[in-house]
């Protein structure tokens, strides 16, 4: 349950603490006065997603704090926060510069797992929850979670994926072997026209070299021949030039051993220009002009360019495509065997969905008929004692030609049903219920299995729109019923269930120095005679306006104790 919620700089609300106690508490104030901003705040806190423009003109940062308490067994709590009782302190900031944080008991935590903490402690229902009864889809989604199918509705809809995946595989496999002869022909072709050239990797760049220098064979011959010249070939060469030079530091070497260090390095000096001479000299037997050497380049390299045209920008792209198009090749000359295999997949897979669904249509069966019951005796409970409520299951049969027959969610469409009147058919609850019915059946649903929850926070936020009267009256009742096991908030407009709570807090708006605040006050018994007398007959507010109020909340009080 919440203990203290207490919200900062949240739209028109400054600073505002609120502490809740067990039991049905209401919160009532005229339109406009901010009740949405605190079930807003209620929901930041919750982990939903927040905006900077929620803060407060002037502010920099928006805070919203609670402390639940909790004495219920769970693993993923008992996990987070050892002991036997659970203070909880959650904490949300949203800053001008910063999308949010959250803390847990002081230590930051992510905005995401804020929602598996806070729904283990707290549901919501607003005035537009009805919706989801009429669609269709939610329909079977209620059904699918009250049963507990929801792990066999998973596996269900991976079965289908894998089978949807085969089918597609199989139809692609044979759109690929209606043509197979053909692109075998065109595969072989491409297969034959890049081995035949015996690609290498690198080889571009080493011939576009080698191109390079035979186009100036000239000038680099001339360069080479005054390389070799100064290296050895002349009189007055390097080599030549050393070797005198190695003989004068012989003879000082005579005189002072120094110089046998010096001599080694002259000799290796010289070993170092024979070598150069050597290449100079390979170099220029290799790369003698030659036409017919610059034509065999000339046309390697074109027909290298000819084959980046069709299959790559680059050598090592073309191998790629060569590796890809023999794997092609390779699965088209073996395709029969694979379609094979394939039907053999697609059939197992069929098989698997037909026992998993099957499985799944019984329990839906099951639990459909346990739930027409429960929801029939709750709207009994809200003063919808003559209607009928069922649930219609329509079955499809799964067919293996048919993929569109295969669905995740299995071979069921669930529409709930409703007849008002005795005698009368079953009719589509989404087209004939009433906007006061759709409430009061939104509140059965929601309420199911409620009974054997408690300690928990069930927050109302006008569920009650578009109903009044004997109802009203009926779902206050239910609210108070489920207030004996679990913390009821309930923000209401309507003075049967504001009476019925045991807890009353007024939301108001003031305006001082052209600022908006909204503020939150406990009301005394007094005051909430006003106040369900104000609900009652609006802003004129007569003796017997408040005389029947304070009969209304004597009566409503205590009507348990009776």
């Amino acid at each position: 349950m919440i203990r203290t919620l207490r919200i900062q700089n949240l739209a028109t609300i400054e600073d505002l603490e609120l502490d809740f106690e067990e039991g049905f508490s209401i919160l009532t104030g005229e339109t406009g006065v901010g009740k949405s901003i605190i079930i807003g705040g209620i929901l930041l806190v919750l982990g939903e997603k927040g905006s900077k423009d929620m803060i407060r003109t002037g502010e920099e940062e928006i805070s919203v704090e609670a402390i639940f308490r909790t004495t219920e067994k769970n693993e993923f709590l008992d996990a987070l926060f050892p002991g036997p009782d659970k203070d909880i302190f959650i904490q949300r900031r949203i800053s001008e510069k910063k999308t949010g944080k959250g803390y847990v008991n002081g230590t930051l935590f992510p905005i995401k797992k804020l929602k598996d903490v806070s729904g283990l402690l707290v549901d919501i229902y607003g005035q537009n929850d009805h919706v989801f009864l009429q669609k269709i889809e939610y329909q079977l989604d209620y059904l699918d979670s009250y049963a507990n199918v929801f792990p066999l509705r998973k596996e269900l809809s991976r079965i289908t994926y894998e089978f949807k995946r085969l089918v597609k595989e199989r139809e692609e496999l044979e759109q690929k072997e209606r043509d197979r002869e053909q692109r075998l022909d065109f595969l072989e072709f491409q297969i034959n026209e890049i081995e035949k050239a015996h690609l290498v990797r690198g080889e571009e760049e080493e011939l576009r070299q080698e191109r390079n220098i035979l186009k100036n064979a000239e000038s680099i011959r001339v360069l080479v021949e005054d390389a070799m010249g100064i290296a050895y070939a002349k009189e007055n060469s390097i080599s030549s030039l050393l070797s005198r030079l190695q003989s004068i530091s012989d003879e000082l070497a005579a005189y002072a051993k120094e110089f046998k260090e010096t001599n080694e390095a002259i000799s290796q000096f010289a070993i170092t220009i024979k070598e150069f001479s050597n290449f100079l000299i390979d170099f220029n037997e290799k790369h003698s002009a030659s036409p017919e050497n610059l034509e065999s380049l000339e046309e390697r390299l074109s027909k290298i360019e000819d084959l980046k045209r069709k299959y790559g920008k680059n050598i090592e792209e073309i191998l790629f495509h060569l590796e890809r198009v023999k794997k092609d090749y390779d699965e088209l000359s073996t395709s029969r065997e694979k379609l094979d295999d394939l039907e053999a997949g697609i059939q197992s897979s069929f098989e698997e969905y037909t026992k998993k669904a099957r499985k799944l249509s019984l329990l839906r069966a099951q639990y459909a008929r346990e739930l027409d019951k429960k929801i029939e005796k709750e709207i009994g409970y809200l003063g919808m004692k003559k209607a009928k409520f069922k649930i219609a299951i329509t079955s499809r049969t799964p067919e293996i030609t048919q993929k569109h027959t295969l669905q995740g969610t299995g071979t069921e469409e669930v529409e709930f049903l409703l007849s008002t009147n005795p005698g009368e058919n079953p009719k589509p609850l989404r087209k004939i219920a009433s906007g006061g019915e759709l409430s009061r059946i939104m509140l059965a649903l929601k309420t199911i299995g409620k009974d054997t929850e408690t300690d928990k926070t069930l927050i109302f936020d006008e569920i009650d729109s578009g109903i009044g009267g004997k109802t009203a009256e009926f779902v206050a009742q239910k609210l108070k019923y489920l207030a004996m096991e679990n913390q009821v908030i309930c923000i209401t407009h309507l003075p049967q269930i504001a009476s019925f709570a045991t807890h009353h807090f007024k939301i108001e708006k003031t305006i001082k120095s052209n600022r908006t605040f909204t503020t939150v006050k406990k009301l005394s018994f007094d005051e909430r005679i006003a106040e369900i007398a104000r609900l009652s007959t609006g802003s004129h507010i007569t003796q017997a306006a408040l005389q029947n109020a304070k009969e209304m909340l004597l009566h409503n009080l205590h009507m348990d104790e009776r």
